[in-house]
């Protein structure tokens, strides 16, 4: 334990999701009401002292703008993934300033992008939430991404949705003020479990009720041999052998678990990640159809309406219509 309170700041960026703020500060003032120490500040930072809207549209006066930060131990972004600073010279020479103090940085479900538009990330590894996985590739393609719900490299902590927010709180409470009072604060907001940083990040299997890692082992293995190839497409009969079965035991193993065969659940997994780079990237569609496997783009964009109802262009404009001011809802994770 320590005696020295720890600050935090969360650096709010329009159309950031209110459950990442609140994740971060709930737990903390329920630490130092059920300890009586004033073990955890914290603040809200934005670029400027103007209101910043949330994605639910509910607006925030932020307690100080970034460049009136002083001293902070921990600086956590968290956006849209279409934000950056409206003026990055300044901004930069805040955030160089916080480093030379030992702030360490991090980012919070799509504040990833912000963190890594500013350049100070460098190739350091991130937890990237597993809807921006694709569309932060493209842009940020020599930063290695981490599927575990938090990441801690280097001077870095980058947590992938909102519910990993409070394990990492819960862990600082637990280094702040031990481990009987990081389990009451859980008990009080009935957090069911406590994850480590390195639990994997929970990922939905398409066209169930379930998370990928609740399907039968065979399935959940054929799956993973689908995620390595979405760019370069992979025979049906080529994964069956490679998770030691025949193509007709996998098709009916496919069919109980999800209710499709494993030819459209593929193409599913095909059409979402072109759907995240659709929604959450400017890459061209045409572009977009080669990186999902496709070598023309009209079976992508038949596939594409198929699967959403829309063309990629009609979806793009409608994501864009529903921002909260310049940015869009995240996932709450």
């Amino acid at each position: 334990m320590t005696d020295t309170p720890l600050t935090l700041g969360i650096l709010i960026f329009p159309g950031f999701p209110m459950a990442c703020l609140t994740s971060c500060i709930e737990p903390l003032r329920a630490a130092n009401e059920i300890s009586g120490r004033k073990a955890f500040r914290w603040q809200v930072i934005a670029e400027t002292n103007t209101p910043v809207p949330s994605s639910a549209g509910v607006s925030f006066a932020p307690d100080m703008a970034l460049f009136e930060v002083q001293d902070i131990d921990l600086l956590l972004f968290t956006s849209s993934p279409n934000e950056s600073f409206k003026t990055p010279a300044r901004a930069h020479a805040a955030l160089q300033r916080l480093s030379r103090r030992k702030t360490r940085l991090g980012a919070i479900s799509g504040g990833v992008f912000a963190l890594a538009r500013t350049g100070l990330s460098g190739d350091t590894p991130m937890s990237v939430h597993w809807c921006y996985e694709a569309a932060f590739q493209a842009e940020f393609p020599d930063i290695p991404i981490q599927n575990t719900v938090i990441c801690q490299d280097g001077p870095l902590t980058t947590i992938s949705g909102a519910s990993a927010v409070f394990d990492q709180m819960l862990t600082l409470i637990e280094e702040r003020l031990g481990g009987d009072i990081m389990a009451e604060v859980a008990c009080w907001f009935q957090h069911p479990y406590i994850r480590s940083a390195t639990a994997a990040q929970k990922t939905p299997a398409h066209t169930t009720a379930k998370s990928r890692d609740q399907l039968p082992q065979q399935v959940a293995k054929a799956i993973e041999h689908f995620a390595e190839h979405i760019e370069s497409p992979i025979q049906i009969s080529d994964v069956a052998e490679a998770v030691g079965v025949s193509t007709r035991s996998l098709e009916r193993n496919f069919k109980e678990a999800t209710g499709q065969s494993p030819l459209k659940y593929y193409r599913r997994m095909r059409m979402n990640q072109a759907r995240q780079l659709v929604l959450y990237s400017n890459t061209p569609v045409t572009e977009v159809a080669f990186m999902v496997g496709y070598s023309t783009p009209s079976a992508f964009l038949r596939h594409y309406r198929e699967s959403f109802g829309r063309t990629p262009i009609a979806d793009r404009r409608a994501k864009n219509s529903m921002r909260v001011g310049s940015s869009d809802a995240l996932p709450i994770g």
